[in-house]
């Protein structure tokens, strides 16, 4: 038997737990950015008719609207939580950039290599399709090779999601606590990304910082997505910046790049470029040493995303009930299979189940607390994150 569904609310110090066997409610699906690849494909999940079916969800939305609680029908679904989404970022790859990270003999060589593991994670998207909005308690726990990932939804308003990866043999760790504010403007949608990410070299005591661009998605005249705006990653420890700018075509596609990344590596105390970055964030990134002159390409973007699997898992009796794959399990399923009726009901009985409990614990004066993370708020109002635990412990769910 394992817990099917852990309510961490506490009154007078209590947890309370509901038992039953979850072994055969897992569905895993195929990592994110398979699924992209297979956008045009068959086996894509994907209801029909979906840009007509946009345009009518829309027309009834004000420009200016904020679409961060906007509940979309299981039509316009991916089989994955939104944990899952920024899982696979970190695990999700055939190439080990992160271990890269820790390789490079010099502090710009370092930074270089952070750079390039950054925008790995930036992955090409399905128009059309979102991920679910996690419930709050939801986790996602995988293990990929030595590398544990760890996310919990720590906040259901705003959305807010937590990240710890440890990587014990390289001495690695990501914490990231991000949450974001979607809103509708007539043509396009603008995801607006908050938080603190932090990558720890613990091995030469750096800290690296790293903001998000944002995501936007665009229905006329082309449609489409992608990643826009500034990103600064600092290392606190050196004093070096990497100043990325994420840019797209101009709306009627006549000026600008798709999908382009450009930026430089600065001396912060002295301001000297001392590497200049160029590239598609799809495909190849090149680095050039303003000094020397050489480049040399620092990310194959394909060669990341290549031969990916769907994880496993080697024991399902020790997977988490709030584990996403149980949680969405039968929507997950019915998407998969197209059977569009059996997954908005399925989707309809996980939302109506947690505001059922939102009530109860609202009803009993209860205070939801999460189980693997405190949190915090910084002095610009941001959201902060802190992991319980030192380590991540591994995963019954390998990638």
């Amino acid at each position: 038997m394992s817990t099917k569904y852990r309510r961490n609310s506490r009154a007078g110090g209590r947890e309370k737990r509901i038992e039953e066997d979850t072994s055969n409610n897992i569905v895993l699906t195929k990592p994110f950015s398979v699924l992209a690849q297979e956008s045009d494909a068959e086996t894509v999940y994907k209801a029909p008719n979906l840009m007509k079916r946009i345009l009518s969800l829309f027309k009834n939305v004000r420009p200016g609207s904020d679409l961060t609680h906007f509940q979309l029908p299981a039509l316009f679904n991916l089989p994955k939580s939104t944990l899952q989404i920024y899982g696979e970022q970190v695990y999700s790859t055939s190439t080990d950039l992160l271990s890269m990270c820790n390789k490079g003999k010099s502090p710009v060589d370092r930074l270089t290599s952070v750079v390039a593991w950054y925008i790995s994670t930036k992955r090409p998207t399905i128009f059309g399709v979102v991920p679910y909005n996690p419930i709050l308690g939801e986790t996602h726990h995988v293990s990929k090779g030595n590398l544990n990932v760890l996310l919990e939804q720590v906040s259901h308003h705003p959305p807010v999601t937590a990240l710890h990866a440890t990587d014990e043999k390289e001495n690695i760790e990501i914490i990231c606590c991000q949450y974001h504010i979607a809103k509708f403007y007539g043509a396009t949608v603008e995801g607006h990304i908050h938080g603190k990410r932090r990558l720890k070299l613990h091995n030469h005591g750096e800290t690296y910082e790293m903001n998000s661009p944002d995501f936007s998605i665009r229905f006329l005249p082309v449609p489409g997505n992608n990643w826009v705006g500034n990103v600064n990653i600092k290392c606190l420890e050196t004093g070096l910046v990497a100043e990325l700018s994420f840019t797209t075509q101009s709306f009627l596609g006549f000026r600008g790049n798709r999908r382009a990344v450009k930026g430089k590596i600065i001396d912060s105390s002295s301001r000297k470029i001392l590497c200049e970055i160029n590239g598609h964030w799809d495909s190849t990134v090149a680095v050039k040493n303003t000094i020397n002159g050489e480049e040399r390409v620092i990310l194959d973007a394909r060669e990341v995303i290549s031969g990916l699997q769907t994880p496993i898992v080697k024991d399902s009796k020790s997977v988490w009930p709030t584990e996403s794959a149980i949680v969405w399990g039968q929507v997950n399923q019915a998407i998969m299979n197209k059977e569009w009726e059996k997954a908005v009901k399925a989707k309809k009985f996980v939302e109506e189940r947690q505001r059922e409990i939102l009530r109860e614990r609202a009803s009993k004066g209860e205070t939801w607390v999460p189980k693997h993370f405190s949190l915090s708020h910084t002095k610009e109002g941001d959201w902060d994150c802190f992991p319980v635990q030192k380590l991540v412990p591994p995963s019954p769910i390998v990638s």
